[in-house]
């Protein structure tokens, strides 16, 4: 994670209403893994703050940088946040600032780790029972088998596109079912106790 500039931060001043600075602040979030940030909002933003090109490029990678320190810290107050600042820094400005970071936590933080790189997410299930009626062998006729059919989310694999959702039948039989849901109940005891824990 790169410093942040917090001069540049200080041409927030020239906003003429805090409602710029939320939405430069959304904006900047919006572009967070872009390597360059758009040049339009670059411009747009430079107009609407009456400074140069140079230095609304350098507010906006030092709003991305704030942005990112903050849900990188898990900043949840306004002490965790004013502690990213120096102690000098324009006091209204880190008012604000803390203000808008504090409202869009929660939002930013579900959509960073919606998005981040992982396998595969279960977005739904369905099951139903079925009998054999025919089979190679006489003994696995007429056995009830769970039929799981899993919705899942694949890997985001550009940027701009949801990832497509696949299906995955399973069958299983009453034993590997057993099987199934005593690992399950494992899991669910092991995530309990480490909910706990924190």
């Amino acid at each position: 994670m790169s410093a942040i500039n917090f001069d540049a931060l200080l041409l927030l001043l020239k906003a003429n209403t805090k409602d710029l600075v939320v939405k430069l602040c959304n904006e900047v979030f919006l572009h967070k893994d872009a390597l360059c940030l758009p040049e339009i909002v670059i411009k747009t933003t430079a107009d609407s703050l009456s400074v140069s090109h140079t230095e609304s490029l350098q507010l906006l990678e030092a709003l991305r940088g704030l942005i990112q320190k903050a849900l990188f810290v898990g900043a949840s107050n306004g002490a965790s946040i004013a502690a990213i600042f120096p102690e000098t820094f324009h006091t209204n400005l880190l008012s604000l600032l803390g203000k808008v970071i504090l409202e869009n936590q929660v939002t930013w933080s579900s959509h960073v780790i919606n998005n981040q790189v992982s396998l595969p997410r279960l977005v739904d299930f369905d099951w139903r029972v079925d009998v054999k009626t025919a089979s190679d062998n006489i003994t696995r006729m007429s056995v009830p088998t769970c039929i799981l059919q899993l919705q899942v989310q694949n890997t985001a694999t550009e940027v701009n596109k949801m990832p497509d959702l696949s299906s995955v039948n399973v069958e299983l039989s009453k034993e590997t079912l057993d099987t199934m849901l005593d690992g399950l109940g494992k899991i669910r005891d092991q995530l309990s106790s480490v909910a706990s824990k924190s």
